[in-house]
């Protein structure tokens, strides 16, 4: 089973009129798809740091309820790279589009069913249970989806404006948190006591209205041309994701440790300061959440700015400054939240996503350009999902539990350690610009 060769050679026949708007619906669907995906995402990590230990885990001490809230939020992490490899599989047989079109509505309704979900004093240990279950759903909907929004977009765009075209569906992200926490800000501040009877199920339900949006924008889109020339050429592979594994698994290896400073931070700035802010400096919930979303805004307008950097002066270096700031900020943004100052808990939280956006910008086409185009969307799923398991799922626990035993300097460690082991693995990953230029004059693309 592959894709219809009818709708492959649309693909490849669009020029002109039809092809700039091909180019821009993809941008748009991507950028769609992907902020309703982490608006999803992010609202269960909101949840997990400020209601879930209440609802779901009402027996246990602070400390407790709050690591196991963060474990159902790393569950999901972990479910990612199961997503990456299973929709990589069909997403280089099938195509982009149909693979993304099930990744939206597994993450809608795995969301919605969140939202309705008892909690513990009505079902008891059932409630944590399914609560698992859905968050596994989760991580495997964002796992195939990352990739698939990625090579829709890039595939779609001119070659020299690939780190561009690659980062606008990474702009996903700071929508999805400005959706996800400014909602879950809106009615923390607004509902007060009844915010974690059932208020915070609001946001959950909401994403099905969401999803109508993205489905409807996605389904006008064409299968990329480049995927459309690997069924024209019958270069099909029978069974993509063991290829990849097989051929490539220094590149997805890399790709995965490319990200540890990207991805551990990330959580860190975004979940676990949540938590730390509101419950360890007793500052307002409403002021973590603020400032998180305030720093997600700033970020709609570096992710892309970056990502065009990349393609004037090289990805690899502007990833490689984006990794250095991590380091170079690791202690000061503890040591400006410390003060409790409002105004400069604000102005750590939103100058942290600054590496964070250097970095996520050419970030998507470094890794995506790692991997032949017949084996892209499973190759570069699974070496960038890989970093939720290593990085990002583990990122609140870890913190958590450094900050209850050693204290909030070992945090910033951990942090400037990450910064080290991505510039090692951006050291050695091959040059994508070389391997291009070699597979263009030997092997398909």
């Amino acid at each position: 089973m592959t894709l219809d060769p009818g709708d492959a050679a649309r693909a490849r026949a669009a020029d002109g009129d039809e092809r700039r708007r091909q180019v821009r619906l993809a941008a748009v669907s991507s950028v769609i798809g992907t902020s309703i995906e982490w608006y999803d995402f992010f609202l269960y990590n909101t949840a997990a740091a400020i209601v879930f230990k209440d609802v779901f885990f009402p027996e246990s001490s602070d400390y407790a309820g709050t690591l196991s809230a963060f474990a159902t939020y790393a569950v999901g992490f972990a479910a990612r790279p199961v997503g990456a490899a299973i929709f990589g599989h069909w997403g280089d047989r099938l195509g982009r589009k149909a693979m993304l079109i099930v990744t939206l509505v597994l993450m809608g309704v795995s969301s919605a069913l969140i939202g309705v979900l008892p909690g513990t004093d009505s079902i008891g240990a059932a409630a944590p249970v399914l609560l698992v279950l859905l968050r596994v759903l989760q991580g495997i909907a964002v796992g195939g989806e990352w990739s698939g929004s990625v090579l829709l977009s890039m595939e779609w765009g001119d070659r020299k404006r690939r780190g561009l075209m690659a980062s606008l569906p990474q702009i996903g992200v700071p929508i999805g948190l400005i959706l996800g926490t400014g909602m879950m800000t809106a009615i923390a501040l607004s509902a007060d006591k009844a915010f974690s009877d059932w208020a915070w199920r609001v946001p959950f339900l909401f994403s099905l209205v969401l999803v109508a949006v993205g489905l409807f924008v996605r389904v006008r889109v064409m299968e990329t041309p480049l995927f459309a020339e690997v069924v024209a050429k019958k270069e099909v592979s029978r069974v993509p994701v063991a290829e990849v594994v097989r051929k490539h698994p220094k590149e997805i290896i890399l790709s995965a440790l490319l990200r540890c400073s990207e991805q551990m931070p990330f959580y860190i700035f975004t979940s676990f300061a949540l938590t730390y802010i509101h419950k360890d400096l007793g500052m307002r919930q409403g002021l973590a959440l603020s400032a998180v979303t305030a720093a997600a805004v700033l970020e709609l307008f570096t992710i892309p700015a970056a990502g065009h950097l990349g393609d004037r002066i090289g990805g690899r270096r502007v990833y490689a400054v984006g990794s250095l700031l991590i380091a170079v900020i690791a202690f000061p943004y503890f040591g400006l939240i410390n003060t409790k100052a409002a105004a400069l808990v604000v102005i750590a939280v939103v100058v942290a996503q600054i590496p964070h956006a250097v970095q996520y910008g050419p970030q998507a086409s470094l890794i995506a350009e790692s991997f032949p185009t017949r084996l892209r969307y499973g190759g570069a799923g699974i070496g960038y999902q890989l970093a939720s398991v290593i990085a990002g799922g583990p990122a609140p626990l870890l913190a958590t539990w450094l900050l209850h035993d050693y204290g909030w300097w070992a945090i910033a460690v951990a942090m400037i350690v990450s910064s080290v082991l991505t510039l090692g693995a951006l050291a050695l990953l091959p040059d994508p610009a070389r391997a291009r230029a070699v597979r263009e004059a030997g092997a398909p693309a």
